[in-house]
């Protein structure tokens, strides 16, 4: 690499210096002005690609769709569909159209004993297409674009040049080449990489797609038909990753997944929120966000959750022997018939004995369908019966006579009597209600104090006066599947994923029964009683044992320092996983002070006012339980705070965050607020020390931590050097 700067505007004191290529040839503006300097012909590409984003979306803005549809359906749904594209070729004034450029040696695709003239490609976020039609912008997903991603010295995949961009406020101001095909140039790292990563952040969860590295990108475009699950320590992406995948398969099976539909699932609602802008600012829109209680909570029968269960009672009902308790008491209402079913249509009547009726009834248990099904189909196995024998006394019924039949009240009757319907709302309200009847179906599966764990104290009258818990909603969930069978959407991302019980994971995979899913998770930061002890176990509850599992170890985002420091932790919270190595090196990114007690609170919100000296977001992370506290002291000393969920802007950019809420967050610096106090505020030290590992690691360029207590032990051995 060679640097040259031709004073590009002022750029952030961390902006790397740009790289310029040997004799690039001249190239003519779309004004007709030629220009001979690299930078300038770069910002007039990037001038000339916005205004063909413009005329692109002048186009379809100006489509005339009155005499090209044949109802006011046809219409609404058309007119919907060019709303969207609309909003998909926004040109985003602060989003850099373009992030990087590709120069092939040969044309994509020839052969290279055919010496073609090599081809020149600009990668970003969406493709943009000047009035010929010929691409001005390539989307990042396009497989011409990968070796921009995955190209290196050892393997150049025929690329001789690949340019990165540097942009400030939105304007091109930088480049950096590496040309891989040549042997004489010693391999740098990236500056501008760099910078992209460490960027101040204020707002809303960023894309990577200009820092993805070879190894995310192998997990990004993996293909629609199996399952992944990532395993990734803090910083290393893979939350970023998952969100990447799902926009890299709505590009390369888009109708597919425009017929069965994706979802991304995350702890929680700040959580969503923060990460909501991702896909949008790469101009996927129509991708849904839940939480694993919104999506059980929108099922058939659902009840509204208003109560909280003890840790012991919620790790029971997340137990995956809960769906085999269910199954049982499903199915305990199903009674063999011992009566016959007499039939009158008109002066004929037509026996069904009861002995026939059984073999039925057995039938349909031994084909193990869903309980729904079986009731729906019961009443017409029974009238098939009565035809055959109508067929053989010489008449020729239909399929009419055979639906009134199934309709016929004695058929009616036997229905009810041997295949009632069910209610799951009602079978869950009862099992956790009736001492003898969760006994009779828990038997073998649950012992005598899991069973009392389970009992409400007080039953409730009525599924309408009840107060159900998540954990519950969960087992009502199971209970529909049971009934009827859930629809299966075509891709699932589930985020946080080492939070969930087994209960939840039946949950969310039966939302990808048919589909395919992406699994996100840390096992180190499993913050929940039933957290999950391994991948394996996680994803055969999910139903996805065959899925691949990447592990990535590399950290992008949390210094080398930080994460170290938290590492420490490890041996503690999950004994065996390797460490996150952090490529960023950054001294004096953690500061560990003792301070009095009694000034603890003072000492915070003193952090705090220097922590906002520098740019960027700044989280103040504490104990539940100490967040009025120190709300107070804030506002004491006149800083306005906000709560995860809402937006920080460049005016508010300090957050409060209770530690329970603080995982998936990021922030540029980060105060953290008496650690043994996080750790108290979980039901065991495990889970605790697992909730500190959170919350250590939550700062992209610099943590404060404030104690008056001694911090943890397993901690406490790691502090030697940055106490301050």
């Amino acid at each position: 690499m060679s640097a040259h700067d031709p004073a590009p505007p002022p750029a952030p004191a961390s902006a790397p210096v740009q790289v310029r290529t040997p004799a690039e040839p001249a190239t003519a503006t779309a004004t007709g002005t030629a220009h001979t300097d690299p930078l300038a012909r770069e910002r007039a590409h990037l001038g000339a690609s916005r205004a063909a984003l413009r005329s692109m979306r002048e186009d379809v803005q100006s489509l005339d769709i009155r005499d090209v549809t044949a109802n006011w359906v046809n219409a609404a749904v058309l007119e919907s569909q060019i709303e969207d594209r609309i909003k998909a070729l926004a040109d985003l004034s602060h989003t850099p159209l373009f992030f990087g450029r590709l120069d092939y040696l040969h044309a994509v695709g020839a052969d290279e004993a055919e010496g073609a003239e090599g081809e020149r490609f600009y990668i970003g976020r969406r493709h943009v297409h000047d009035a010929d039609g010929d691409p001005m912008v390539i989307d990042w997903r396009a497989p011409v674009s990968q070796p921009f991603y995955q190209a290196s010295r050892k393997n150049p995949l025929d690329v001789g040049l690949r340019r990165r961009f540097g942009y400030t406020a939105g304007e091109l101001t930088a480049y950096e080449d590496e040309h891989l095909s040549d042997p004489t140039e010693a391999a740098h790292s990236s500056k501008l990489l760099q910078a992209e990563i460490e960027r101040p952040r204020v707002g809303p969860m960023r894309d990577i797609v200009a820092t993805i590295q070879p190894e995310q990108d192998e997990i990004v475009r993996s293909g629609l038909g199996g399952s992944v699950c990532v395993q990734g320590g803090p910083g290393t992406g893979k939350t970023a990753v998952g969100l990447h995948r799902v926009a890299y398969l709505l590009y390369a099976h888009r109708e597919r997944l425009a017929r069965t539909g994706t979802l991304v699932i995350g702890p929680n609602a700040s959580f969503l929120h923060y990460i909501e802008q991702v896909l949008p600012a790469l101009g996927e829109l129509e991708v849904k966000q839940a939480t694993v209680d919104e999506l059980v909570a929108s099922g058939p029968g659902q009840v509204r959750v208003l109560g909280t269960d003890s840790a012991a009672t919620a790790v029971v009902k997340g137990d995956a022997r809960m769906a085999r308790v269910l199954r049982r008491a499903v199915r305990s209402h199903v009674t063999l018939p011992t009566e016959p079913v007499m039939v009158v249509r008109g002066s004929r009547r037509w026996r069904v004995p009861a002995y026939e009726l059984e073999e039925l009834v057995r039938e349909l248990l031994d084909r193990d369908i869903r309980y729904g099904a079986a009731h729906d189909a019961l009443p017409q196995r029974i009238a098939h019966a009565v035809l055959v024998q109508m067929e053989r006394s010489g008449e020729a019924p239909d399929d009419r006579v055979q639906d009134a039949v199934a309709r016929n009240p004695a058929v009616k009757a036997a229905v009810k009597a041997a295949w009632p319907a069910v209610d799951p709302a009602k079978l869950v309200l009862r099992l956790l209600s009736d001492a003898d009847f969760l006994a009779e179906h828990a038997e073998g599966l649950l012992t005598d104090d899991e069973q009392k764990a389970l009992l409400w104290a007080k039953p409730p009258r009525s599924v309408r006066t009840a107060k159900w818990s998540s954990a519950d909603a969960v087992l009502i969930d199971e209970t529909n599947d049971l009934v009827s069978r859930t629809h299966s959407l075509g891709h699932v991302v589930l985020d946080e994923a080492q939070d969930l019980s087994p209960m939840q994971y039946r949950a969310v995979g039966r939302r990808c029964s048919t589909g395919s899913a992406t699994v996100l998770g840390d096992l180190a930061q499993g913050t929940t009683p039933w957290a999950t002890a391994s991948w394996a176990e996680a994803l055969g509850h999910l139903g996805k044992p065959d899925a691949v599992v990447e592990e990535l170890t590399a950290g992008f985002r949390v210094p080398r320092e930080v994460i170290a420091y938290a590492s420490r932790l490890l041996p503690a919270i999950s004994p065996g996983l390797t460490e996150v190595a952090s490529v960023r090196e950054s001294p004096g990114s953690l500061e560990v002070r003792a301070v009095d007690a009694a000034t603890l609170d003072a000492a915070v919100v003193g952090a705090c006012g220097e922590s906002l000296r520098h740019e960027g977001s700044i989280g103040l992370i504490a104990a539940d339980a100490r967040i009025p506290a120190l709300a107070a002291a804030l506002s004491a000393a006149g800083h306005a705070y906000l709560a995860p969920g809402e937006e920080t802007t460049a005016d508010s950019r300090l957050t409060l965050v209770p530690a329970s809420l603080a995982k998936g967050l990021e922030y540029d610096y980060v105060v953290l607020d008496e650690p043994s106090a996080v750790v108290a505020g979980e039901p065991d030290e495990r889970t605790g020390l697992r909730r500190l590992y959170v919350a250590l690691t939550r700062a992209v360029s610099g943590l404060t931590v404030i104690h008056g207590a001694p911090l943890p032990d397993q901690l406490d051995t790691a502090s030697a050097g940055w106490a301050g």
